[in-house]
């Protein structure tokens, strides 16, 4: 089938520069999909929150789980808030803040599902959250008194990754395994899983992706790379990074790719459900690039008015995921101002727990950590452990003198 239409009025031209309304064209096969859409991205609910169609994506829900949506949004904007606020206050070594890309991490996370697993970068609160990870256990690490230590079995969510794009190597031998393990193209939908990583724009500079787009490629590994372009790359812009779009990329690699209004849920879950499905039914990788933009800074230790300028931020403020669908579900009366109000109540409790839970968190005892690398510890490690506990021992002596 092939369709040819222009690009919306909300087309990212008025911020990236590229041309506009231009005629575009989709190609799609029953055997395997291969979308070339120049410029314009794959868009379902606009700015203003209203519901368009589209030739090839559909969501397939109803407004319960757009509902569902706009609570893990505003869940995880509350959770970022309230890192980002115990960072100025000196309680969190550092954070990397998330707003603006919500639609970006639910809509995806809620694509998830059965047997797939999933690789996160270092920004990926939302999805975490949705994920079943505790917030705090989240906070240890930026707060020091641990490593990342959640059970990424139970959650089938990984750790986070903080060498930048080096999770999607991870995530594409993860696939291979699954292949090998016969969790792939199978009859049965529920036997089947597939692999979901992310990164940012900037990771897409690093010799890591390439190599995983390479593997992924060669062994159609059951893998879809969810790259959420939020326009910076710490202080280089979009334009300095590529000279063609993200996603355009991975036709290099012989990989399909659709890019997404990243600020869209309903969009983003669309795709990644596309995207997933194609993985778990054995017919290769997907490259999803999620067009939004980081509000805040890269990290609390990044002023982004140094290069940055505050038209463009505030051109960006009026795709507020998070407002075009709490805006389209009052206009549908799938919800009131009763379940803003709860949903708001059940914000305000998260972050009372949030504050009060990070101040509580136990300082670690660096005599446990020899406990942490063999099952059973060999003398030469026992020597070491031995050393350092009589070392420690002699200041408190010292103290009590």
């Amino acid at each position: 089938m092939t369709v040819t239409r222009t690009t919306s009025g909300s087309d990212p031209a008025d911020v990236t520069g590229t041309p506009g309304s231009q005629p575009v064209e989709v190609t799609t096969t029953p055997g395997g999909t291969r979308i070339e859409r120049g410029h314009e991205f794959i868009q379902l609910l606009t700015p203003a929150g209203e519901r368009v169609s589209d030739p090839v994506f559909e969501f397939r829900h109803d407004d319960d789980v757009i509902a569902a949506n706009l609570r893990h949004m505003v869940l995880g904007r509350r959770f970022d808030a309230e890192a980002t606020a115990l960072q100025r206050k000196g309680q969190l070594g550092l954070w990397p803040p998330a707003l603006g890309q919500e639609a970006a991490q639910v809509g995806s996370g809620a694509a998830v599902a059965g047997l797939d697993e999933v690789f996160p970068s270092y920004r990926e609160h939302s999805v975490a959250l949705m994920r079943g990870i505790d917030p705090l256990d989240m906070l240890k690490t930026f707060r020091g008194t641990a490593m990342v230590d959640w059970d990424s079995r139970a959650h089938r969510f990984h750790l986070y990754s903080f060498v930048i794009g080096t999770q999607s190597l991870h995530a594409v031998g993860y696939a291979m395994g699954m292949q090998r393990d016969g969790l792939v193209g199978n009859a049965d939908q529920s036997d089947n899983g597939a692999v979901l990583v992310y990164f940012g724009d900037g990771a897409t500079s690093q010799g890591d992706v390439s190599e995983a787009l390479v593997f992924a490629a060669s062994y159609q590994a059951p893998v879809v790379f969810f790259v959420q372009n939020n326009q910076w790359a710490i202080s280089e812009p979009i334009e300095v990074q590529s000279r063609i779009p993200l996603y355009r990329r991975a036709a290099g690699f012989g990989i399909p790719s659709v890019r997404v209004d990243g600020n869209d849920v309903l969009a983003v879950q669309a795709v990644t459900e596309w995207a997933l499905d194609r993985a778990r039914r054995g017919e290769g990788p997907t490259l999803v690039e999620a067009f939004t933009y980081r509000m805040g800074a890269h990290t609390t230790s990044d002023d982004p008015t140094k290069y940055r300028r505050r038209e463009e931020e505030e051109r960006w403020k009026a795709r507020d995921p998070i407002a075009r669908v709490r805006g389209y579900l009052l206009g549908r009366g799938a919800i009131d101002q009763a379940w803003l109000d709860a949903l708001d109540a059940e914000a305000e409790a998260l972050g009372v727990r949030i504050r009060e839970g990070c101040l509580e968190l136990p300082v670690p005892r660096l005599e446990d950590y020899w406990q942490h690398v063999y099952a059973d510890t060999p003398p030469g490690l026992a020597t070491q452990r031995d050393e350092y506990l009589a070392y420690e021992a002699s200041f408190e002596q010292e103290d009590e003198a």
